[in-house]
C-alpha cells in the first residue's frame, strides 16, 4: 500500500540520483555471502590497473625517446646545412645574412667525412666534423656533454679532436693520447697508392648518451679541409628556433643569399624516418594496448552480469518500490562507472610512478647484467617523459570503455521481472 505512494516519488525527486549512487556503492562492497561477486570485482579491478599502467608506461617511453632525439640528438646534430659548389669565400658574411632570418639562432661553418680511426690495434669507422670552437656553441650544446677538455684546444694546425667516451674506451685513449684517422682516398707515394692519414692527439671527450659518442670525432675545420683536401666541401650549419620549420627556412636563406650554387639538407632528410617512426610507433603501441584495457573491460561485463544475477531480489523489491527501468539501470551503470573509476585511477598512478622510476630501474639492471639492450638504439639508455595530455585520454578513452561495457548488463537489469525474482524469495 506504501509501494506507489506520492511521498515516495517525492522523496524520489528530492534525493535525485543520490540514493542510485548509494546502492551501487553498497554493491561494490559485497559481504561474505557474495565471496564468488568480491572475486570478479577485484579481478575486474586488477585487469584495468595493468592495462592502463602498462598504458601509460609504453606511451612515456614513447613521449621520452621523441623527447631525446628533439633535445639531446638535435640539439648536438645540424637542424639544416647549407652547401655551396664553389665553397664560401667568406663564409662570415654569408653567415651574418643567414642569422638575419628571424627563423635562425645561430650560424656556423661545417665540414664533414668519413674514415677509419686506429689506435692501440682497434679500429672503428667514424664520421668526422669539421667546425669552428667559437661558432659552435651558437648552433650546439656539445659543450654541456663534455667530461674532460674544451673545444677550445681544437684549434687550427694543432690536429686536435675530440671524441666521444664510448670511442675512447674503445680505443683505450684519454686526454694526450694520439690516434691515426684513415681515410677511403689514395696518395701516390714512391711505393704506390696508399691511403691518406693523419694522427691526431685527443684534447676533449664528451659523453652524450647517443650513437654520436661511437662514431663521432670533432677537429677543427682548417684541420678538416687540409685533411680532405680539394674534396672538402664547407658547409654552413643552421640552428632553429622551430627545428620543424627546416623545409621552409632553408629556401628562404637559399634565396636571400643571391647565388645559384648553393643547396641545403635538412635533419629530416637524415633523421626524419627516425622521428616519424617513433610517431607510428607511439601510435600504433596505444591502439594495441588500448585493447588491454578493452579486455580489462570485458571482466567489468562479467562481473556486472554476475552482479545483476545475485541481485535480482533487490532489483524486483526496488522495482516494487515504485523504482523505475531507468533508475535500475542507472545503478548498475553507476556500479560499473565506480569499479573502472578506480581500476584507471590506481592503473594511472602506477603507470606514472613506473614511468619516472623506468631509467633508474633500467639503468641498474644494465649495470648489473650488463645486457646491453639499448646499444643499437640511436640512445643508449631508456628515457621517460610523463605528458599530462597523455594521461588524460587514456584515462578519458579507458572510461568510456568501461562505460560502454556496463550498458548491456546495465539494460538486462533493467528489463528483469520483479514478479519472476520475488516468487522464489
Amino acid at each position: 500500500m506504501c509501494f506507489n505512494t506520492p511521498s515516495f516519488y517525492r522523496r524520489s525527486d528530492i534525493m535525485g540520483s543520490s540514493w542510485r549512487s548509494l546502492i551501487a556503492l553498497r554493491y561494490t562492497r559485497s559481504g561474505a555471502s557474495d565471496q564468488l561477486v568480491s572475486f570478479m570485482s577485484l579481478v575486474s579491478i586488477v585487469g584495468l590497473v595493468l592495462g592502463v599502467a602498462v598504458l601509460v608506461l609504453v606511451l612515456s617511453v614513447m613521449n621520452g625517446f621523441e623527447q631525446e632525439l628533439r633535445l639531446r640528438v638535435l640539439a648536438v646534430l645540424p637542424h639544416g646545412v647549407i652547401f655551396a659548389e664553389e665553397g664560401f669565400d667568406d663564409w662570415q658574411k654569408t653567415a651574418e645574412t643567414f642569422a638575419a632570418d628571424p627563423g635562425v639562432t645561430g650560424v656556423a661553418p661545417y665540414v664533414e667525412g668519413a674514415g677509419l680511426v686506429v689506435a692501440n690495434g682497434a679500429v672503428e669507422g667514424i664520421s668526422f666534423t669539421g667546425i669552428d670552437p667559437n661558432a659552435e656553441r651558437q648552433v650546439s650544446i656539445i659543450n654541456d656533454f663534455l667530461l674532460a677538455g674544451n673545444l677550445a684546444s681544437l684549434s687550427a694546425g694543432s690536429f686536435n679532436v675530440a671524441i666521444g667516451r664510448d670511442l675512447a674506451d674503445l680505443m683505450h685513449v684519454t686526454l694526450g693520447d694520439r690516434l691515426t684517422l684513415v681515410l677511403p682516398m689514395a696518395q701516390l707515394t714512391l711505393a704506390g697508392p696508399l691511403p691518406r692519414s693523419k694522427r691526431f692527439t685527443v684534447s676533449a671527450i664528451f659523453e652524450v648518451g647517443t650513437d654520436a659518442d661511437m662514431s663521432q670525432i670533432m677537429m677543427n675545420q682548417l684541420d678538416a679541409i687540409k685533411l680532405l683536401g680539394p674534396q672538402a666541401v664547407v658547409g654552413l650549419r643552421i640552428a632553429m628556433v622551430d627545428l620543424f620549420d627546416a623545409p621552409q627556412i632553408l629556401p628562404r636563406l637559399i634565396q636571400s643569399a643571391h647565388r645559384d650554387d648553393l643547396y641545403a639538407s635538412s635533419w629530416m632528410r637524415r633523421y626524419g624516418n627516425l622521428y616519424d617512426a617513433i610517431l607510428v610507433q607511439k601510435t600504433t603501441m596505444f591502439l594495441l594496448l588500448l585493447m588491454l584495457v578493452a579486455v580489462a573491460a570485458f571482466n567489468v561485463v562479467s562481473n556486472l552480469v554476475m552482479t545483476v544475477n545475485d541481485k535480482q531480489g533487490d532489483i524486483a523489491i526496488l522495482r516494487t518500490l515504485g523504482a523505475s527501468k531507468r533508475s535500475v539501470m542507472a545503478i548498475f551503470i553507476f556500479h560499473g562507472a565506480m569499479l573502472g573509476a578506480t581500476g584507471i585511477v590506481i592503473g594511472i598512478l602506477l603507470g606514472v610512478g613506473s614511468a619516472l622510476c623506468i631509467g633508474d630501474i633500467y639503468q641498474f639492471i644494465e649495470s648489473s647484467l650488463q645486457l646491453g639492450v639499448m646499444d643499437e638504439y640511436f640512445v643508449h639508455y631508456l628515457p621517460s617523459a610523463v605528458l599530462l595530455t597523455d594521461v588524460a585520454m587514456v584515462a578519458g578513452v579507458s572510461m568510456l570503455i568501461c562505460l560502454g561495457a556496463t550498458i548491456y548488463p546495465a539494460y538486462m537489469a533493467a528489463r528483469s521481472n520483479p514478479v519472476e525474482a520475488l516468487q522464489y524469495e
